[in-house]
């Protein structure tokens, strides 16, 4: 019993021990079989990792082949398609070259403009170009001095295109000079008294001149655009000449002392300086009739128009004055312009013998015999007048002329005033000094 027992025990244990063992199989096929599904997964991950890395590898290449596609693609357009292309083309570059020229009209057209209501105004008076606050100081060492004429510097003009001065002077001579070298170009000389019968050219003082608008005649004053020729002289008249058919036309009476200061512009009329009659007057030639002004306290010395309605003078009363024609008096006087001389308790003004304007413009000049050529700027409307600086000088500034562009101002200079000889300054140096006019706006472009 006891070993049937045991036999059935051991019998029944047998199982138990396969049960357990296969148990642990089971067990272990679940382990293994979660290994091999790890082992699938991570052997598909792998596959699917190195794909993507191929696919990154191929990336580029797919990329130049579809920009060789679509280059082709490009490339290959139908005749049909050219045509438009080059056509749209053709109508773009039409347009723009268009609108250019539409823009060049309207810049053209607003040029014009300007020009025409600058002419409008120039002819009226009215025209003033505000150039004096971009004037600056020149250096002293870049003012020239031409030098030909035994006496002193009376008179003195410039050719319309700037390239040769003109000057007189009391040894009776003309000098023809070049701007640009400063050399003599032509001289004509002068002769003695008692030799006018033989001798070509002057025999006394020439102390006025000026040049024609298309620079064929020398004489005394031109009308602006025209062969109009007007003279004045000690016998108080006024002469007016056509020089293109060597006619005398007419002469003015009215000054009651000897004419000392000549000039005009486009307008059939002149301005004149009466000397000690102390009176400027306005010829209005066409109509016949003249303006006649008083405000100088002396003898009237010089004069210049600044456009068709203002003028500039001086005089031996040490002042300067801006006229217009619609007043019979001064709008802007300065006194003492160029400082006293003489000993204490008997000082008296410099005289002013020269001035200058640059035409349709805020700038004029003065000079004197106090070693200096004064810059001036007139207030607006011509009303006031302010220094702008000296531009040192030695002697008598008998002449004074602008250039028409504004580039350069020129003084004839003596040792003697252009009417007598009344002082006598010997380190003066007889000749012609050629003034630079810097602007402002010029100095920055040439330091840029």
């Amino acid at each position: 019993m006891s070993s049937f027992f045991i036999k059935k025990k051991s019998a029944s244990a047998a199982p138990g021990k396969g049960d357990k063992t296969a148990g642990q199989k089971r067990k272990g096929d679940t382990a293994g079989g979660k290994g091999r599904s790890k082992n699938l997964k991570k052997r598909l991950n792998e596959e699917i990792s190195s794909e993507s890395e191929n696919e990154g590898d191929d990336g580029p290449n797919r990329k130049r082949k579809g920009n060789e596609e679509e280059e082709d693609e490009e490339i290959e357009e139908t005749p049909q398609e050219k045509k438009l292309r080059l056509a749209k083309l053709y109508l773009e570059q039409l347009r723009e070259e268009e609108e250019k020229k539409a823009e060049a009209e309207e810049f053209e057209s607003d040029l014009v403009a300007g020009r025409l209501q600058e002419d409008v105004l120039e002819q009226k008076g009215k025209l003033q170009r505000l150039m004096a606050k971009e004037l600056v100081a020149p250096d002293p060492a870049e003012i020239r001095l031409l030098r030909g004429h035994k006496l002193s510097v009376t008179c003195l003009v410039i050719t319309p295109d700037e390239k040769y001065i003109f000057s007189a002077s009391k040894d009776c001579s003309i000098i023809k000079w070049e701007v640009e070298s400063g050399k003599k170009v032509q001289k004509i000389a002068g002769g003695r008294k008692g030799t006018e019968d033989r001798h070509v050219g002057h025999t006394a003082h020439i102390l006025c001149m000026a040049i024609s608008s298309d620079g064929k005649y020398l004489g005394l004053a031109f009308r602006k655009g025209t062969h109009d020729l007007y003279s004045a002289s000690h016998d108080r008249s006024v002469k007016v000449w056509n020089v293109a058919e060597n006619a005398y036309v007419e002469t003015l009476f009215g000054h009651q002392d000897v004419i000392t200061g000549l000039d005009c512009l486009g307008r059939e009329r002149c301005v004149t300086a009466g000397g000690r009659d102390r009176t400027v007057r306005v010829w209005k030639i066409s109509e016949e009739s003249q303006l006649v002004f008083h405000g100088h306290e002396g003898s009237i010395d010089c004069i210049q128009l600044i456009n068709e309605e203002h003028m500039v003078s001086g005089g031996d009363d040490g002042s300067v004055c801006i006229w217009s024609v619609n007043k019979k008096r001064p709008v802007s006087r300065v006194k003492q312009a160029h400082g006293l001389q003489g000993r204490a308790g008997l000082e008296q003004p410099f005289w002013v013998s020269s001035v200058a304007a640059l035409h349709n413009s805020d700038t004029v000049a003065s000079g004197s015999h106090n070693s200096a050529v004064q810059l001036w700027k007139c207030g607006q409307g011509f009303r006031g007048l302010e220094p702008l600086f000296s531009v040192p000088v030695t002697g008598f500034v008998n002449s004074l002329k602008f250039s028409n562009s504004g580039k350069f101002l020129v003084a004839g200079v003596g040792q003697e005033h252009r009417l007598g000889r009344w002082w006598r300054t010997k380190e003066a140096k007889n000749g012609l000094y050629i003034i630079p006019l810097i602007r402002q706006n010029t100095e920055q472009e040439l330091e840029q």
